[in-house]
């Protein structure tokens, strides 16, 4: 009787860990902060987000109840944020390109529409690791102290003034090429107010596109 509740544990143990899969990835992502004042008026100045282009890295878990049905865990470092830019009179543009790095944990289900084809949407939760900011200055001469201690004075604002940990929401596809190796598309959508401290009802969330590659382990 041992023997045989032995060889059963084992035997579930093994098709377990057949059904359960590990792998990396990495791509691009196009992120923006959106706000409900996302145009700027005032006595000649405009200004206006708009997306900026960053990275990501992770690694995966996906574990399979059946053909159709699976469960999958992932941890990246993304490259997030946003850009503003800000028309000044006299034709002077200065671009503040912002960078949030942080930890994604995203947790979707799956539906495998075909062998090769995953359709997936989840929840995911991200924490903050380090902001920084660059200013780009066109259209005068730019004054190279002046743009250290602007982008300074932007990453102690993000950092005091945005909540460490946002929430949202994402769906997407991801396409077996061959052997393990797959390209993978999402958008994902906060739900998180990231101000601490809203002043009139004003609100600021990030979404981002992710585009890029992995590979399963057998």
């Amino acid at each position: 009787m041992k023997k045989i509740l032995l060889v059963s544990a084992l035997a579930f143990f093994a098709s377990m860990n057949a059904q359960t899969k590990f792998g990396v990835k990495a791509g691009y992502a196009l992120s923006k902060l959106n706000s409900n004042e996302n145009n700027i008026e005032f006595e000649g100045i405009e200004g206006s987000l708009k997306s900026k282009s960053g990275f990501y890295v992770g690694a995966l878990v996906e574990h399979k109840f059946n053909n159709k049905f699976a469960v999958q865990g992932e941890v990246e470092y993304a490259n997030l944020g946003g850009k503003a830019k800000v028309s000044l009179p006299g034709g002077v543009t200065v671009t503040e390109n912002l960078n949030f790095n942080r930890i994604v944990i995203p947790v979707s289900a799956r539906y495998y529409a075909t062998p090769e084809l995953g359709i997936y949407a989840g929840p995911y939760v991200s924490f903050k690791t380090n902001t920084t900011a660059k200013i780009k200055v066109s259209g005068a001469m730019a004054n190279p102290q002046g743009i250290k201690e602007g982008e300074e004075y932007l990453e102690r604002a993000f950092n005091d003034n945005f909540k460490s940990t946002d929430f949202g929401l994402f769906f997407g596809a991801d396409y077996n090429v061959y052997k393990g190796l797959f390209v993978d598309a999402r958008y994902s959508f906060g739900l998180t107010n990231m101000l601490k401290n809203p002043v009139q009802d004003e609100k600021m969330k990030m979404n981002f596109f992710q585009l890029g590659l992995g590979y399963k382990f057998k």
